[in-house]
Parts: C-alpha cells; sequence; structure tokens
C-alpha cells in the first residue's frame, strides 16, 4: 500500500511544471496585447476583416427572412428585422442579418 501511494506521488511530481517567471507573466502580456490590437475595434472593422464569416451568406441579400435556413448559419446569429431590440455588446465573431420592413435581408455586419 505504501509502495503504491510512494509511486502515485512520484508520477504527480512529474506532471506538475514549473513556476512561471516575471518574464514568462511579461511574455504572456505582450501576446495578449497584440492580439488586442490585432482584434476589430467596432463593427465597421469587424465586417471589414470577416470575422464573422459572411461573406459565405451575402447571397442571402435580397431573399426573404423567413426562407433562411437557421440551421446552416453561425452560431449566435441573429436576424434583425427593423424594429428589433438586440444587446448593445460588441462581438466581432456575430454575424447580424438586417432586414428591411418589407422582410428581405438588406444587408450584413459583425458586431
Amino acid at each position: 500500500m505504501i509502495r503504491v501511494a510512494l509511486a502515485s506521488l512520484v508520477l504527480l511530481a512529474a506532471c506538475t511544471q514549473a513556476p512561471q517567471t516575471y518574464r514568462d507573466l511579461d511574455q504572456i502580456g505582450r501576446n495578449y496585447q497584440n492580439q488586442q490590437a490585432d482584434a476589430p475595434a467596432n463593427a465597421e472593422q469587424a465586417t471589414a476583416q470577416d470575422t464573422c464569416g459572411l461573406a459565405r451568406f451575402r447571397d442571402l441579400i435580397g431573399t426573404p427572412a423567413s426562407a433562411i435556413d437557421q440551421s446552416t448559419l453561425p452560431p449566435r446569429t441573429r436576424v434583425i428585422a427593423p424594429d428589433t431590440m438586440v444587446t448593445q455588446d460588441f462581438s466581432p465573431s456575430r454575424l447580424n442579418i438586417m432586414t428591411g420592413t418589407d422582410g428581405l435581408v438588406s444587408s450584413m455586419r459583425c458586431f
């Protein structure tokens, strides 16, 4: 029983990572800042960079929103009619499909 416990402790010790140094943490911080600098800051930038994959769905423009097969859209996609209330949080990976008062898809944006 003691041998099993000792063997378990040896194996557990082999799995632990060395503690991070300040240099490691500084590098992690720089990497995060670089990622944030590259990320779009608003819907116009996100749409221009196509962060939500809207290019694949451009053929929906002009079609009735009721005819869209929602299962083919990315997760979290919103279909927004003129009077639809939506949250104002910015999510560059979210596809937003806007419709006109006639029910046809008029535009798409990433936000």
